[in-house]
């Protein structure tokens, strides 16, 4: 009997190592001797549409960008870049430099014209320019261009040769200053031995600036008033129409480019009307929130195809 048991016993621990050698390990996708490794999902990081702000010149219209940055922010649309004309220029610096639309409003609020205005008797202007070059650098910090929290660039006109040049680096107060030098008005401004006046007669909102520092999405602001008959009276309402009347054709291949353009309507607003910046920028917050619900859709519709 001890024998048959033994015997049993010997068979079923023969069985065992039978069917522990015929067990066969998955093969490693890592290859010999690898453990097996879970394979995770390649994930890819989220689509950033880099959105450009390009605000057009107007003089006094142009506090009508503050209304527009106002709402644009309290949407949750926020400029990765802005470029500005003239107008443009001088409330692009100081959105560049890190203020918000609050910022922004409670400042233009507290703006006096003689804050800018420097007289001078010449043949080629009324104004120097200096006190509005000075003006912006005390806004901004003193720091130059490439030192401003968001890319900035102003938007100038090379007076012999007709050139657009967009200021990027440098000293931020003379580059708006060249930006918003009205011809007749402002003195040219000079930067390195080169004349330069309004951004205007060449880029009167300045998109393609924007397209260049490597905007996605083009908001464009545009604040210039259209030639209409019998709207130019005195000597600058002239002179503003003189100015619209020439960039016309500029105006169209600029706003061209641009993804949405925001038009608050400021026609009524004289080019030196600062006692109206209240009722400006009422007109930016205006036509922003119009077109707000326009700007999500395309934005989305532009994160999809960049994510193709």
């Amino acid at each position: 009997m001890k024998t048959l048991i033994r015997t049993v016993v010997s068979l079923a621990a023969i069985g065992s190592l039978v069917a522990c050698s015929s067990i066969v390990a998955p093969k490693s996708t890592a290859g010999s001797g690898s453990a097996a490794v879970a394979q995770t999902p390649k994930t890819h990081p989220p689509i950033h549409v880099r959105i450009g702000l390009a605000l057009g010149g107007g003089a006094a219209k142009g506090f009508a960008h503050i209304g527009v940055i106002r709402v644009l922010e309290a949407n949750g649309i926020v400029p990765d870049l802005v470029t500005g004309t003239s107008a443009g220029s001088v409330v692009g610096s100081m959105y560049a430099s890190g203020m918000n639309g609050n910022e922004l409003l409670k400042r233009a609020n507290r703006l006096d014209e003689t804050d800018l205005a420097d007289f001078t008797l010449s043949t080629r202007g009324f104004i120097k320019g200096q006190k509005l070059a000075d003006f912006i650098n005390a806004q901004v910090g003193n720091r130059p261009l490439e030192k401003l929290a968001k890319p900035f660039g102003a938007v100038a006109t090379e007076l012999d040769t007709g050139r657009r040049v967009v200021f990027r680096v440098g000293n931020t107060g003379q580059a708006v200053r060249a930006s918003a030098s009205i011809p007749n008005v402002f003195l040219p401004t000079v930067i390195a031995g080169k004349r330069y006046v309004d951004g205007g007669l060449v880029s009167p909102v300045p998109v393609s600036a924007a397209r260049e520092m490597g905007a996605d999405f083009v908001i464009a602001v545009d604040i210039s008033a259209r030639p209409r008959a019998g709207s130019a009276t005195g000597y600058l309402s002239i002179l503003d129409q003189s100015v619209n009347i020439m960039s016309v054709a500029a105006l169209g291949q600029e706003l061209k480019q641009a993804d949405v353009v925001i038009r608050p309507q400021v026609q009524n607003i004289g080019s030196t009307s600062f006692d109206a910046r209240r009722e400006a920028m009422a007109a930016g917050e205006k036509a922003a929130l119009q077109a707000v619900p326009v700007i999500r859709s395309l934005l989305m519709q532009k994160e999809q195809a960049m994510a193709r």
